[in-house]
């Protein structure tokens, strides 16, 4: 989102998964994630199952579980799993991955192209009282609703893809791989103009 506000010209469209242009608090479940990531490196484990083992405690849905040992990458040196961004790292950042550099009070950037946003009925990060905040934003948006938690690509995979990425289909707008960002609830009118779209993913 910071991206195309900054360099509107860069960004063909913005999908935005679970996510809003307002300052919140995290979720307790993001410090007990962390801890879990701590522990599985500091096991060394060679296996994803073990891993797993691991996380159960911390996390009971499987399906949110593989979403977040998807990070998981194997060390050349010792051959035991490891997570692609320094977890100490993540931990002494967590304060800030809820911020957003810019305020819509006196608000001077738009992007006024094609802008999916994506919700979790199930949870609290996109309420209906940040819609304001993402009108003023990105003034062209939609918003999808789907019935899950903060995880919407991990526990409804396939709602996601029909209720989101059909919009871009329908809408004849085109993406790539490297840039997303969704939403549109079931009674919102589509427009009908064919457009390059192209899809950042953002996911917290």
């Amino acid at each position: 989102m910071a991206v195309a506000l900054r360099h509107p010209s860069l960004v063909g469209g913005v999908i935005s998964v679970e996510n809003a242009p307002v300052r919140a608090p995290l979720s307790k479940d993001f410090a007990k994630y962390i801890k879990a990531m701590k522990e599985i490196e500091g096991a060394k484990v060679t296996k994803q199952k073990e891993a797993d083992s691991i996380l159960q405690p911390y996390e009971e849905s499987e399906a949110i579980r593989s979403f977040l040992l998807t990070n998981l990458v194997r060390s050349k040196d010792d051959n035991t799993y490891r997570f692609r961004i320094p977890v100490q790292t993540l931990g002494d950042r967590l304060d800030n991955m809820a911020d957003f550099p810019f305020s819509p009070e006196g608000n001077a950037v738009k992007f006024e192209g094609p802008a999916l946003f994506v919700r979790g009925t199930r949870s609290h990060y996109v309420k209906d009282s940040s819609l304001d905040a993402i009108k003023s934003f990105f003034p062209a948006f939609e918003l999808v609703d789907i019935d899950a938690g903060h995880w919407v690509i991990a526990e409804k995979p396939q709602a996601f893809q029909e209720e989101a990425l059909s919009v871009a289909i329908y809408e004849q707008r085109l993406y790539s791989p490297s840039s997303v960002q969704i939403s549109r609830t079931p009674d919102t009118k589509r427009k009908e103009e064919p457009g390059n779209f192209s899809l950042v993913t953002e996911l917290l």
